[in-house]
């Protein structure tokens, strides 16, 4: 089985940008000093005045901290042991080594195009540009023909589908309804901040949102490319969901206070789609089989395409 050989110089250098990306975000001068700030819509926001995101708002600087250290811990960490298992041809390994790129895709487009200009900006740049190409390139090195067969007939299609539609809406829903009840009000929205554009929303809703709802439908048809969708942003939501769960965290102890409707309505309802796809995550991977419904290996049927 022959994979792409120029994913053994993005992975490392992928590796490196996000230590750095990390390690600055968990490292550089954690304590904060806030200061009000009026922002263009005459807005009075809390600015985070210390660590690397100083010129982010306090609710910001915290997340992302948050964020660096799940992705430092724990997204590395599954990418080192994917790849890994990738180089050895196992599917198992493919599949997990997408998921991690596709989760520091998003990490990188977030610090890259949301987080307020820093010292590591290029390092943000480089991050986006290498996932983003060794995910293109992981994903077109399986054959989607051949990709359903190497699934139990016992996966529940259906369960995954629908928890692909619920993902995919209720994601919409927690953004668009700030998003619209600020046109209708004619506010700026809640998240906006200092900010001039919602760069989450138009992530989580022109990408994530259609991606997990074409995934449940190619799914239930039994798709190659739903599986892979499928089994791509099961991954990708657990490791959000592991996100979620340490952003709340370090903004609670950065003194940040949520009402009870939003830890409940927009934390909670994150952190059990991050469980019910950790599960599903396990589940696809405990189905995968050595041979394909034929009695064929992964070698001899073709699995992953020639590069």
């Amino acid at each position: 089985m022959e994979k792409h050989s120029a994913l053994n110089l993005l992975l490392p250098i992928i590796l490196l940008l996000a230590l750095a990306a990390t390690g600055a975000g968990v490292f550089w001068q954690p304590g904060y000093s806030p200061f009000s700030f009026t922002t263009l819509h005459g807005e009075t926001v809390q600015i985070a005045g210390g660590s690397l995101y100083a010129h982010d708002t306090l609710f910001t600087a915290a997340a992302s901290r948050g964020t660096d250290i799940v992705t430092l811990f724990v997204g590395l960490p599954l990418l080192i042991v994917s790849f890994l298992l990738y180089r050895r041809g196992s599917l198992r390994g493919g599949l997990l080594l997408a998921g991690a790129l596709a989760y520091l895709l998003y990490y990188g487009a977030s610090l890259g195009l949301a987080t307020a200009y820093n010292p590591m900006f290029l390092v943000y740049l480089g991050l986006f540009s290498a996932s983003f190409f060794a995910l293109v390139l992981i994903l077109t090195s399986i054959d989607l023909n051949a990709l359903p067969g190497r699934f139990s007939h016992h996966l529940s299609r259906g369960g995954i589908a629908i928890f692909m539609f619920v993902a995919g809406l209720g994601t919409g829903f927690i953004w668009l309804s700030d998003a619209v009840s600020a046109l209708v009000a004619n506010r700026a929205p809640a998240a906006l901040g200092p900010y001039t554009t919602l760069v989450t929303y138009t992530l989580d809703v022109g990408i994530i949102m259609p991606a997990a709802l074409m995934a449940g439908i190619l799914l239930l048809r039994r798709s190659g490319l739903g599986y892979l969708l499928s089994a791509v942003l099961t991954m990708m939501l657990t490791l959000v969901g592991a996100m979620v769960i340490m952003q709340t965290v370090v903004q609670l102890s950065a003194g940040i206070l949520f009402s009870p409707g939003e830890l409940i309505g927009k934390v909670g309802s994150w952190i059990i789609l991050g469980l019910v796809a950790l599960g599903l995550t396990v589940a696809f991977m405990r189905s995968i089989s050595d041979t394909d419904e034929h009695g064929s290996t992964n070698k001899s049927s073709g699995l992953w395409s020639k590069k």
